[in-house]
């Protein structure tokens, strides 16, 4: 098939690579002419595991092209996927001025029919807009469909999601539409689930905000966790084997950080009100997000007294491991926060050190964890990065000036951690003192 996707940034790529990975002949549109030219080199401008390759090799193959020019795609494809930004506005309301701005040119543009698909997250009620917006300049109907297929993507492990989803969900409202989408996801061996156009722009942001909700919830638990002196992850556990509950998002850390979480539960939250159906839950698991970190440099504090003329080292600047996204990352946060306190910070990330270059000043930007930690007085760990596990500890109380760390991600066992001699502090978890020494009180 011939399809375009307008928005080459985060979704819209994958979107793009991956159709045309599997043999569709695929048009990425983005009015930024430099991320532009680098695409055309078969470059990528984010970091995502299997994506520069893919974009390569399809470039080279001729099934996959960028261009700025949206005319071109509504002239050329039948098939266009919308993959704009849509950033929340200071009330926490998603601002869709750009899908408007697309739906105007498209609908100027539209001379033979064409299916148009919103692929970025929405509020409920937004294909109608795009319908009113295109209908207004162009009334013929027959012309275009208007649908939904909301991706599920997660950031380090997009490709794969992509390619092998554990669902495809088709809002549509003609069977032109269905047809359509059907033949396109033919190749896939996921189960489809077609709907109605509102009920799939209500399933993506109930998704997000289910799982969202889920880390609020286990965070809350791990703090009762701390004051008892239980263990979060044995206790995850045993919620995670009941199937109705299920183990995923039940990792207690530091809270969710990234632009989808925070940004779609804001956007529900605002709809839910503007509806005059209010979803008082999810304020509150915001409020738990916000707290948690916080609670994280409430410990950094309690353990070390006064941050002031303190050298910190930060592992971890990215939101979750393999990406290089920063976006709202609850490091930023902590960060600013320490260094508010008069701490000096030195950081270290694999893939986002020239993101956070960006947007963090008056830090040391180390080459290397080792780097990061030397002449530290204490260690903290932001970002799960694999990297991480299987540093040289043995050098790292050698560099470090007090040998503390503060996990804010659980990464390592408390005991083992004790053993090599470290003051290790982390969510929910204290290290167990060993049964000689219990029973000897």
């Amino acid at each position: 098939m011939k399809i375009a996707v307008i928005g080459s940034g985060y979704v819209g790529l994958v979107t793009g690579a991956c159709f045309a990975h599997l043999g569709h002949q695929v048009l990425c549109i983005d009015n930024n002419l430099e991320k532009i030219k680098l695409l055309r080199q078969g470059k990528t401008p984010i970091y995502e595991p299997g994506l520069e390759s893919m974009i390569h090799k399809c470039v080279k193959e001729g099934k996959l092209s960028f261009s700025s020019n949206i005319v071109q795609a509504v002239q050329k494809s039948e098939i266009l996927f919308i993959c704009v930004n849509t950033p929340p506005k200071e009330n926490g309301e998603a601002d869709l001025s750009f899908i408007e701005t697309v739906s105007r040119e498209i609908a100027k543009n539209l001379k033979e029919y064409r299916l148009i698909v919103e692929k970025s997250t929405v509020p409920v009620q937004t294909g109608e807009w795009i319908l009113k917006t295109i209908q207004s300049i162009q009334p013929n109907l027959s012309l275009f469909d208007v649908a939904s297929n909301p991706e599920f993507l997660r950031e380090g492990s997009a490709v794969k999601d992509f390619l092998k989803p554990d669902r495809v969900i088709l809002g549509v409202e003609s069977p032109r539409a269905e047809k359509i989408l059907r033949a396109l996801y033919k190749p896939f061996s996921s189960k489809i689930v077609v709907t109605d156009l509102k009920s799939a722009e209500i399933i993506k942001h109930a998704s997000n905000s289910f799982l969202a909700t889920k880390i609020s919830f286990i965070n809350a638990v791990a703090r009762i966790c701390d004051v008892v002196g239980a263990d979060i992850e044995k206790v995850a556990l045993g919620m995670g084997m009941d199937p109705r509950i299920g183990p995923s998002f039940l990792k207690a850390g530091i809270g969710f950080g990234g632009f989808c979480f925070p940004k779609d539960l804001s956007a529900f939250l605002h709809m839910s009100e503007k509806l005059g159906a209010p979803f008082e839950l999810l304020k509150e698991s915001l409020k738990i997000n916000s707290a948690q970190k916080y609670y994280f440099i409430e410990k950094i504090e309690h353990h070390l007294w006064n941050l002031k003329d303190k050298t910190l080292a930060v592992l971890g600047i990215a939101f979750k491991p393999n990406t290089d996204d920063i976006r709202y990352a609850p490091s930023l946060e902590i960060i600013d926060v320490l260094q508010k306190q008069g701490a000096h910070v030195r950081v270290y990330d694999p893939q986002a050190m020239a993101n956070a270059r960006k947007v963090l000043h008056g830090v040391f930007f180390a080459k290397n964890p080792y780097e990061a930690v030397k002449g530290a007085d204490a260690l903290i760990i932001v970002t799960e990065w694999d990297e991480f596990k299987s540093l040289d500890f043995k050098k790292i109380k050698k560099l470090l000036k007090q040998s503390i760390i503060f996990d804010g991600r659980n990464m390592f066992e408390p005991e083992a951690m004790q053993r090599l001699g470290f003051q290790y502090h982390s969510i929910g978890r204290k290290a167990q003192e060993p049964r000689s020494k219990r029973s000897s009180r």
